[in-house]
């Protein structure tokens, strides 16, 4: 069995055979997390960062984790609701007039971050490069009518996500999301997590590789990308897409750095003695906002204010297989980040899951 690098309590021993075997199987490298409590239990890394497989995947290797990205944006965003600088029911206008346009004055707040708000995506193809300039991007989607009554039905906001709850959060702080994780989460945390890489940590980057079965073309939006557009694996691997904030999916770091910062919420609003927000201010991430049927995902989902909801744990997992997951009940979270991607049109990526239920023998 490959051998795992880093440091795990004896309780939680399985987790780091199960890295091992995904190592041995299907993984070419990754780094796993597990905090208890808001402290770490688990915190492991092994394989390497290129397919040829002669570069180790280090301590402080990082990842593009794509849309586990997200949970880490709605709690920038549940920090500043805790706070009192922004509040949920209001409508999204309050803080950003532009966004009225076309019928919008009763879109919420939570409806961005429930994936109700009705703007899943815009018209025409999409395309990498129309996402590096946040502003054109924001002010489309301000430009834009709802495709439904906010609040009444659910479709993914699969890149949307991120501009739509970022911008809300640069209209109230002043600060792009970025600079708000650096400074207000990462930062006290001492988490190694960034939305917008700067030059200087491009050398710890494991680049992405795309399904053994599929090139660098592969992308989200599957088969039809000539007509329909969406995120390549080769999009991610550029630093044009390294240095722009695309909230919904550029996030890049490791394990350790994703639990650390997602802790907060299964432990109270505390990890590592910082507290960043209350109690009471975590609730919002695993109380239900929309229950039914996702018009993408094409299946039932629960979603909370920017976690996807199941029963007493929340989180979400990224294009090609990394994953966060929190357990408030338990005080548990438990983070995968890797480099091989899946196809999630497989249904045979039960890598994340796999982690996560060894992490859960620990507790049991």
């Amino acid at each position: 069995m490959t051998e795992v690098q880093g440091t795990y309590t004896k309780e939680f021993s399985a987790v780091a055979d199960a890295l091992s075997e995904l190592l041995d199987t299907q993984d070419i490298g990754a780094s796993v997390a597990v905090f208890l409590n808001g402290e770490p239990v688990v915190d492991i890394w092994g394989g390497h960062v290129d397919a040829e497989r002669t570069v180790a995947w280090e301590r402080d290797t990082i990842v593009n984790v794509m849309s586990s990205t997200k949970p880490i944006t709605a709690l920038c965003a549940l920090i500043l609701a805790d706070r009192g600088e922004l509040d949920l029911s209001a409508p999204v206008s309050t803080y950003w007039p532009e966004f009225a346009a076309a019928g919008k004055e009763n879109v919420l707040v939570r409806h961005l971050l429930s994936h109700t708000a009705g703007l899943p995506d815009w018209p025409g193809k999409l395309v990498a490069e129309d996402l590096y300039d946040w502003t054109a991007v924001t002010d489309r989607l301000a430009a834009l009518p709802t495709q439904w009554e906010p609040g009444t039905a659910a479709r993914y906001h699969s890149i949307t996500f991120g501009f739509l709850v970022g911008e809300v959060v640069r209209r109230v702080t002043g600060r792009s999301i970025g600079r708000f994780l650096a400074e207000e989460v990462a930062g006290p945390l001492g988490a190694d997590f960034h939305i917008g890489l700067d030059a200087q940590d491009d050398a710890r980057i494991a680049r992405l590789y795309p399904p053994p079965s599929q090139t660098d073309d592969f992308a989200s939006s599957g088969p039809d990308y000539d007509s329909t557009g969406g995120i390549r694996v080769k999009d991610a691997n550029t630093e044009a897409w390294r240095r722009a904030e695309i909230p919904a999916a550029n996030g890049f770091g490791n394990a350790r750095g994703i639990a650390r910062i997602q802790s907060v919420l299964s432990n109270g609003g505390v990890a590592g003695g910082a507290r960043l927000l209350s109690e009471k201010g975590c609730e919002p991430a695993w109380q239900v906002e929309y229950s039914g049927q996702d018009r993408v995902l094409g299946q039932p989902a629960s979603y909370g204010a920017g976690f996807g909801v199941f029963g007493n744990t929340f989180g979400w997992g990224g294009w090609g297989g990394s994953l966060v997951m929190n357990d408030h009940v338990s005080g548990l979270t438990v983070a995968y980040a890797m480099n091989q991607m899946l196809d999630p049109r497989s249904g045979e990526d039960s890598r994340g899951m796999t982690i996560v239920a060894a992490a859960y023998e620990g507790v049991s």
